[in-house]
C-alpha cells in the first residue's frame, strides 16, 4: 500500500473518510474512555440488533410457514370468489400464486379466465343411464363404479387413470396443471381427483410439488441456494439491498442469487466468477510463460538449463529458446549454450519487440490477476475458519465460560456478534479485491483512496479478530472468575461496534463509486459536511491497530452541523447531547 505521505486526499480541503460527509464512525475506540461502557454493551448492542432484524426487507420461511401461506391465499380466494378450493388451486398456480392477478383476471372477464385454465361450468359429455361405460384410452367396457371424469365429463377407467396420472406425477411439477386426457379437451385434473386415485407415494409428490410451486412461481420468493437447506425467502426490495441472510447462516445476493457480494455489483460478480472458471487465465500463462516450437507450434516451457531445446515426440525439432532457430545453426561462435549472439542482434534491430511486448503485458496480467485473486481467496478461507470457530464457539466454548465466570449464557452473546462480525467483515474484504480488480488504471485517485481504505479495513479487522480469538484464551483457560473479564467485554463489545460501522461506510463509499474522490484526489465537494478533521488529524491521528482517531478541533464550518466527543472523539451531529459511541455527556 503507498505511503501515507502520497495520500493527496487527507490534507486539509480533502475528504476525511471516518467522518463528516460519509459519517463515518470509525473513532478510535478505547475502553479506559469509557466507564460506563458495561451499559453501552448490555442495552446499545441488543439495541442495535433489535434495529437491524426490523430494517431487514426480508423473510425466512420454514415448511410450516410456506404451507401456512399458501393455505391463506388458497382460502382468501375461495371466499372472495366463491369458488372450490380445489378451483382456488388451479387458478392461483396458473397466475403464478398471486392473489391480485387472480382478483383483477376473474373479475374482468370471468368467462374466460375459466376457459384459460380449465375450469369449465357445463360438462362437454353428458353421462348416459347404461351400467357401463367404455373407456376411451383402454376401450374395455366397465361398470359404473369404476368410469371417472373430470368436470368436461370424458369417461374414462379408474386404471387408466391411475396410471395417467402417475406417469404425469413421475415425468415432474408439470402435474400440477394436468388436463384431461383427450387432446382437444382443456378440462383441468384437480387435486381431489388426484389425491382419490394415486398411491400415498404419488399423492406425496404431487403435494411437494404444489409446495415447492408457492416459492419457486412466486416473484417475491425464492429458495436458499445453500446445499441442503429447505428455508425459503420472501423479499420486499424496499431499501435497495439485495443480501440475504438464511437461518442456515448462509449469505446471498436476492438478485443473482451468488453468495452475498456487497459492495460489489452483480456484473462485476459475474465477471470475475467467469475470469477465475474460464480458460482465458491458462492462455495468459502460456503465453507469458512459455514460447511455441518452431516446428509443430506446440508451447514449451523452460524452467531450467540450457538454450538448446528439444520438442517432445513426435516432433523431435532441436532449436535455441532465444532466437527460436534450429540449434543446427548454434554452436561456439554464436554462443555456446547459455547465450545466443543471434539473438542479441536481432533484439537490438527491434525483430523480437512485439512477441516480448505482448509476453510481457501477458506477464504483468497474470501478475495482477494472481494479486487479487489469491487475497480473494485468502479471505475466504479467514472466512470459512471464522464460521467454524463460531461454530465451536456456540457449541463448547460459551458454556465453558459460563461455568468458568458464573456468568449466564445470555449475557456472554457479546462473543457471538464480534464471531459473526468478523465472518461479515471477512466476507466484505474478500469482495472489495475484485472491485479493486475492477477499478480502472486510470483512476490513480480513486485507486489510492481504494488502497488506503483497505488496509485500513484489514488492519482494524485484524485487531477485532485477534480479540475475539487470542485475548479470549486466558479467560477460557483461567481456573475461576477474573475481574478482568468486565474490561475484556467492554473492550470485545467496543471493537465490535467501532468495526461494524467502519466495515457499513466503507460499503457504503464504494458502492457510491468513491464518489467523494475526483481526478485530482480530493473531496468533491458536494456537500456541506466536507470535512471534519485537519490534515494533521489526517497523518499524525493513527491509532494503534489502524484505526484513525479523529481530531477533536473541527473545522469552524463544520462545528454548525457536528461537535467531537472530547472522550472517544466521536463525531455527533449536533442536536445529540449525548455522544452515540461512549454515552457521555456534551
Amino acid at each position: 500500500m503507498d505511503s501515507e505521505d502520497d495520500l493527496h486526499y487527507s490534507t486539509d480541503d480533502d475528504c476525511d473518510f471516518y467522518s463528516g460527509d460519509m459519517d463515518m464512525g470509525m473513532a478510535y475506540y478505547s475502553d479506559e474512555d469509557d466507564p460506563e461502557a458495561e451499559d453501552f454493551v448490555d442495552d446499545d448492542t441488543d439495541d442495535y440488533f433489535e434495529s437491524r432484524r426490523r430494517e431487514q426487507n426480508f423473510t425466512i420461511l420454514n415448511e410450516f410457514d410456506i404451507r401456512q401461506r399458501q393455505e391463506d391465499d388458497i382460502t382468501r380466494i375461495s371466499s372472495v370468489l366463491s369458488i372450490s378450493r380445489v378451483a382456488s388451486i388451479v387458478l392461483l398456480r396458473h397466475f403464478n400464486w398471486s392473489v391480485t392477478k387472480v382478483h383483477d383476471e376473474w373479475f374482468a372477464d370471468e368467462t374466460r379466465v375459466r376457459k384459460l385454465v380449465g375450469l369449465l361450468e357445463e360438462p362437454v359429455v353428458h353421462a348416459s343411464n347404461a351400467r357401463e361405460h367404455t373407456c376411451g384410452i383402454c376401450f374395455e367396457s366397465h361398470p359404473v363404479s369404476r368410469i371417472k371424469s373430470a368436470a368436461c365429463g370424458h369417461p374414462f377407467c379408474a386404471s387408466c387413470w391411475e396410471g395417467y396420472i402417475s406417469t404425469s406425477i413421475n415425468d415432474g411439477p408439470g402435474c400440477l396443471m394436468l388436463r384431461c386426457p383427450v387432446p382437444s379437451c382443456g378440462a383441468v385434473v384437480g387435486e381431489d381427483m388426484v389425491n382419490s386415485l394415486v398411491s400415498n407415494e404419488d399423492r406425496e409428490k404431487y403435494d411437494r410439488y404444489l409446495l415447492r410451486s408457492y416459492v419457486e412461481d412466486n416473484k417475491k420468493t425464492k429458495w436458499c441456494p445453500a446445499p441442503g437447506c429447505e428455508h425459503a425467502v420472501l423479499f420486499d426490495a424496499g431499501n435497495g439491498n439485495y443480501d440475504v441472510s438464511c437461518f442456515c447462516s448462509y449469505g446471498f445476493c436476492w438478485n443473482c442469487t451468488e453468495e452475498a457480494h456487497r459492495p460489489v455489483d452483480c456484473a462485476t460478480v459475474e465477471k470475475w466468477i467467469l475470469k477465475n472458471s474460464a480458460e482465458s487465465e491458462n492462455m495468459n500463462w502460456i503465453l507469458a510463460n512459455s514460447k511455441p516450437c518452431p516446428k509443430c507450434k506446440r508451447p514449451i516451457e523452460k524452467n531450467q538449463g540450457c538454450m538448446h531445446m528439444t520438442c517432445t515426440p513426435p516432433c523431435k525439432f532441436e532449436f535455441c529458446w532465444l532466437c527460436l532457430g534450429a540449434w543446427s545453426d548454434h554452436g561456439e561462435r554464436t554462443g555456446g549454450f547459455y547465450a545466443c549472439n543471434r539473438y542479441e542482434v536481432a533484439k537490438q534491430d527491434g525483430a523480437y519487440d512485439e512477441a516480448e511486448k505482448r509476453r510481457e503485458m501477458a506477464r504483468n496480467s497474470l501478475e495482477r490477476y494472481t494479486h487479487y485473486y489469491e487475497r480473494w481467496a485468502s479471505n475466504q478461507t479467514s472466512r470459512q475458519k471464522a464460521l467454524t470457530d463460531l461454530n465451536q464457539m456456540q457449541n463448547v466454548h460459551i458454556e465453558k465460560l459460563s461455568d468458568i465466570h458464573c456468568t449466564p449464557e445470555s449475557q456472554l452473546k457479546f462473543i457471538t456478534e464480534a464471531w459473526l462480525q468478523i465472518i461479515e467483515c471477512r466476507r466484505v474484504l474478500k469482495w472489495t479485491y475484485a472491485y479493486g480488480y475492477y477499478l480502472p488504471e486510470q483512476e490513480h485517485a480513486k485507486r489510492q483512496f481504494f488502497e488506503y481504505l483497505q488496509g485500513e479495513a484489514e488492519s482494524g479487522l485484524e485487531r477485532l479478530h485477534q480479540c475475539a480469538e487470542k485475548e479470549l484464551l486466558q479467560f477460557l483457560n483461567a481456573e475461576g472468575p477474573s475481574k478482568e473479564f468486565n474490561d475484556f467485554r467492554t473492550k470485545l463489545a467496543g471493537l465490535t461496534s467501532v468495526t461494524r460501522n467502519y466495515f457499513e461506510n466503507l460499503v457504503r463509499a464504494l458502492e457510491n463509486g468513491l464518489s467523494d474522490v475526483n481526478s485530482h484526489g480530493v473531496s468533491s465537494g458536494t456537500s456541506s459536511k466536507s470535512t471534519a478533521g485537519s490534515s494533521k488529524a489526517g497523518r499524525s491521528g493513527r491509532a494503534k491497530g489502524g484505526i484513525i482517531r479523529t481530531s477533536s478541533s473541527t473545522r469552524n464550518d463544520d462545528n454548525a452541523t457536528h461537535w467531537s466527543c472530547e472522550h472517544c472523539t466521536y463525531v455527533n451531529a449536533r442536536s445529540a447531547t449525548i455522544c452515540e459511541m461512549c454515552h457521555q455527556r456534551h
